[in-house]
């Protein structure tokens, strides 16, 4: 089990340097009113991830620290977000720090590593309950009390609330891509016919792959074929020579006659022969360039019909890439995608058809899963209800009765609500639920609200039995009760402190209490004290045992340690909590 072991508190408030040493079970933390007892509270708030204000750090500090050691179960829930964060343990223990300064600025340390505040939050939740006058406010909000009923009711919540959840959350998707269908079908209808209209544009010149760069060339060529021809002919001539001119000199000869000259010699020497033979090879490329050369002017015939199918053709692949691409290629992939866009647009009325036909499955899913988390809360309600109210007896308070009021809200139509009980109601992420906790404080009394049917005290109470009864089936390592014994005294007190050190039998409990009757059933009382100059200094948070304790019982019994009808009560106190015990 997690055990907060000590908390060291510098320039916090009225605290100058204090440690405040914990142990498991039951701790009262006492003192004189205005002592800093609650900066206990303040400190452990803001190790567990509590707002950084500045007005909280020592008049002429810098900044306020807090470092706690908290001891963890290796592979527990807190252990392993803590080394997800990086942190490290201490022989068993995690160590936290935070510190606020002056100006506002706040860091937190976990583990020896720097973390968000955020880690620290969400550690709070696997590790400590806290409960002052503004959780006990917390619990008044309807929100907090169906949460507070599902972690009571456990399996029988949580499996119908898992189903519910990921019904409702495909639902909420379904209805989000249906009104989007919906709402924009006259622009999805004009997408579609500019897509259909260009698609067609497309399939009507049929275009092929690369057939722009080869008409472009094709016309370059048709255009300039007398000027082509020309230049063929005349290179021709003045490589192979002119038929009719025999008096002509032409490339061919020439290098022939070099050839014939150089074949006579190249036995006397091996470099002049491999000149010989590169002028042999030149004289076979002039042969092959001569031939291609004739060839190409024979073929190329100026055709201007076919130069107007060319140049038509062209003009119908540039309206394409004029409006869908920068050329044919680019043309080509619009239409493929285009066409599996309107292929989608065109399937819109079918989609429609069956979004509304899983809208409708998934309401009629969330309407027997929603009867069903009602029926287990009703369930759960009146268990949890006896078990608060047997508690209540306990804290001095008998005639009290709890319960809880579960009730729906009337949808305004049938498309906005769900069915649950043969009523169409509104619902939401958990549930159709209102959920509230009622309090009869006597027979004859009506129900009511417990913020508007219990007094401070008795809200106090019924705070500590909730968490009384959370401790068997939902339990927190550690409570911290401020002020959970307000407008409570005599034999009420006493009743508050047997509950609270049966709570500590499970968990450990830390209470800052300035009542004798609760304090006399801890484990361990720890003392905050002033000094002189009005601040609390590390000799100011003291353990105390034997004498001292019973000195310190009597201050708060009778506001004088050495009143002997106070020693007596006192010591009777103590001995009453030892027999409970």
């Amino acid at each position: 089990m997690s055990v907060l072991e000590e908390m060291r508190i510098r320039s916090l408030g009225v605290i100058d340097d204090a440690v405040v040493e914990l142990s498991p079970g039951f701790t009262a933390v006492t003192g004189e009113t205005g002592a800093g007892k609650t900066m206990v509270v303040t400190s452990l708030g803001l190790l567990l991830g509590g707002r950084a204000d500045p007005a909280l750090v020592r008049v002429g500090a810098k900044a306020a620290v807090v470092e706690g050691r908290i001891t963890v179960s290796e592979g527990d829930a807190a252990a392993l977000r803590a080394e997800e964060a990086g942190a490290e343990l201490d022989d068993g223990a995690l160590l936290i720090s935070r510190t606020v300064s002056a100006e506002g600025r706040s860091r937190a340390h976990l583990g020896g590593r720097s973390v968000p505040v955020g880690v620290l939050t969400e550690l709070a939740d696997e590790l400590v309950a806290v409960h002052g006058q503004t959780d006990q406010q917390g619990l008044l909000k309807p929100a907090r009390q169906r949460g507070a009923l599902d972690r009571y009711a456990g399996d029988g919540v949580e499996v119908p609330h898992a189903k519910y959840a990921a019904a409702y959350r495909r639902l909420r998707a379904v209805a989000t891509e249906l009104e989007e269908l919906t709402t924009r079908a006259r622009e999805r209808a004009q997408e579609a016919d500019l897509l259909r209209f260009g698609l067609n544009e497309v399939a009507a010149v049929e275009p092929l792959p690369g057939e722009d760069v080869e008409l472009a060339a094709e016309a370059e060529r048709l255009g300039h074929a007398e000027a082509l021809a020309s230049a063929a002919s005349l290179a021709h001539t003045a490589l192979a020579g002119n038929p009719e001119d025999p008096e002509s000199v032409d490339a061919t000869t020439v290098v022939a006659a070099a050839g014939q000259a150089l074949d006579g010699v190249r036995a006397h020497d091996p470099a002049l022969a491999a000149l010989a033979d590169r002028v042999g090879e030149i004289s076979i490329l002039l042969a092959d360039v001569s031939g291609e050369l004739a060839g190409y002017a024979d073929q190329l015939d100026a055709d201007p019909v076919r130069l107007a199918v060319v140049e038509e053709r062209r003009a119908a692949l540039t309206a394409l890439t004029r409006k869908y691409g920068e050329d044919i290629a680019a043309v080509l992939a619009w239409a493929q995608e285009g066409a599996g866009r309107l292929t989608e647009l065109e399937g819109d009325d079918e989609r429609i058809g069956e979004l509304t036909a899983e809208r409708d499955a998934l309401r009629a899913e969330l309407s027997v899963l929603g009867q069903a988390l009602t029926d287990a809360r009703t369930e759960a309600a009146a268990r949890f209800a006896d078990a608060v109210t047997e508690e209540l007896a306990s804290l001095a308070m008998p005639h009290a009765r709890v319960s809880f009021a579960i009730r729906q809200t009337e949808a305004a139509d049938e498309a906005s609500g769900i069915d649950i009980g043969g009523r169409s109601v509104l619902y939401g992420p958990s549930g159709a639920d209102e959920v509230e906790l009622l309090l009869a404080p006597h027979p004859g009394a009506q129900p009511r609200p417990i913020g508007k049917g219990a007094s401070g005290g008795e809200l106090s109470r019924v705070m500590l039995a909730v968490e009384v009864v959370f401790a068997g089936s939902d339990p927190v390592p550690t409570y911290l009760f401020d002020e959970v014994d307000a407008g409570v005294g005599g034999k009420a007190a006493v009743e508050v402190g047997r509950r609270l050190a049966k709570l500590a039998r499970s968990a450990q409990v830390v209470v800052v209490t300035h009542l004798p009757q609760v304090a006399a059933f801890a484990d361990r009382q720890l003392l905050v004290e002033k000094t002189v100059d009005g601040s609390v200094t590390r000799s100011g948070v003291t353990v105390l045992e034997g004498e001292d304790r019973v000195r310190e019982l009597s201050r708060m019994l009778a506001g004088q340690e050495d009143s002997e009808t106070a020693r007596a009560h006192a010591e009777e106190l103590l001995a009453t909590a030892r027999a409970d015990g």
